[in-house]
């Protein structure tokens, strides 16, 4: 009897120590991303891959950190508070890298920027624009601003601040704004005012945008994790782009101050001009990065004095390995 009982205890504590090994295999890693704005369509992708087990898939416990505009999303990043961050585009990216922060930039899901003008009805081409009043953020000086001046000639005395408040758009018939494609466009129409949206990349403007960037040291010891998180989230802007409804609930759980109308209105835009499937992603996947298109924002970076190319060397600014990996097609 004595034999039989010191048995099943051996039994159940071999069966204890396995259960104990199993949890332990299927434990997800910690890990956490920082956008760069409040929760919107524009991050729908990441919140997806939450919200549908994707990045439980992949063996990671992901949290999403919302950014805004006082927050300093790379400081924090560098301070150890997330592993990775969402740069506005890759041209910031490399400017950041090239001020001494050892930054790297590791998928783009924006295969073109979504940084627009907005003007009124009467202005049909950029050229429109030349002389007249254009609200602009102080970020612009070291994005866009540059190349629209050596383009089409535009000039500092022009611009005036912007405040992400579309009032002074709305009020004046003479001037033009900034605006992020899916965003703006749709406040202004709701205000019921007519206006026209000038793209940058459909110009020529080489900027990627929304980013999946991480520091040097991360990307080094924590590898495994860093793949698996990319590859997951270009899942997530598939399954996003299918069928929102997951991502949004998350969304507006975080910010709730987003609307189901300026959610729709803004899947609709990223659908209609090809945000994330468009161009080089519907060869090569979702979130790729050509070296083409990193050495045009390099070379624009450097010859606009945007950084100096004996602080940053192109290819340390991206590590296009695990996007090319991934290879999630549209």
């Amino acid at each position: 009897m004595k034999k039989s009982a010191a048995r099943l205890t051996t039994i159940a504590s071999a069966l204890l120590l396995g259960l104990g090994a199993a949890s332990t295999a299927h434990a997800q890693e910690k890990f956490t991303y920082m956008t760069n704005w409040y929760a919107q369509a524009e991050h729908g992708g990441f919140y997806q891959a939450v919200a549908t087990g994707i990045y439980k898939k992949y063996g990671l416990d992901v949290t999403i950190k919302m950014g805004g505009p006082q927050v300093n999303i790379v400081q924090m990043m560098a301070a150890g508070q997330a592993e990775c961050v969402m740069g506005s585009s890759d041209l910031q990216m490399v400017q950041m890298r090239a001020g001494g922060v050892p930054v790297v930039t590791l998928a783009a899901v924006f295969q073109k920027d979504p940084q627009v003008l907005i003007a009124h009805e009467d202005v049909t081409k950029f050229e429109d624009l030349k002389g007249k009043t254009i609200f602009i953020a102080s970020s612009a000086q070291r994005g866009y601003w540059p190349w629209l001046k050596a383009k089409y000639g535009f000039t500092d005395s022009q611009t005036r601040p912007y405040t992400f408040n579309i009032q002074p758009f709305v009020a004046d018939k003479t001037v033009a704004q900034q605006g992020y494609l899916t965003s703006e466009p749709f406040a202004i129409a709701k205000a019921g005012v007519k206006a026209n949206t000038l793209m940058f990349s459909d110009q020529g403007y080489p900027a990627y945008a929304t980013t999946i960037s991480c520091m040097e040291k991360t990307v080094k010891d924590r590898s495994a994790a860093v793949g698996n998180f990319v590859k997951a989230t270009m899942e997530g802007w598939k399954s996003y782009l299918a069928d929102p409804a997951p991502g949004n609930v998350l969304i507006k759980k975080d910010n709730p101050n987003m609307t189901d109308e300026q959610l729709a209105y803004s899947v609709g835009k990223l659908k209609e001009l090809q945000m994330v499937t468009g161009g080089d992603a519907g060869k090569a996947g979702i979130g790729i990065i050509t070296p083409e298109r990193a050495k045009a924002s390099y070379d624009f970076l450097v010859e606009t004095k945007l950084i100096d190319p004996a602080k940053v060397k192109m290819e340390e600014a991206y590590n296009t390995a695990f996007i090319q990996d991934a290879k999630v097609m549209p």
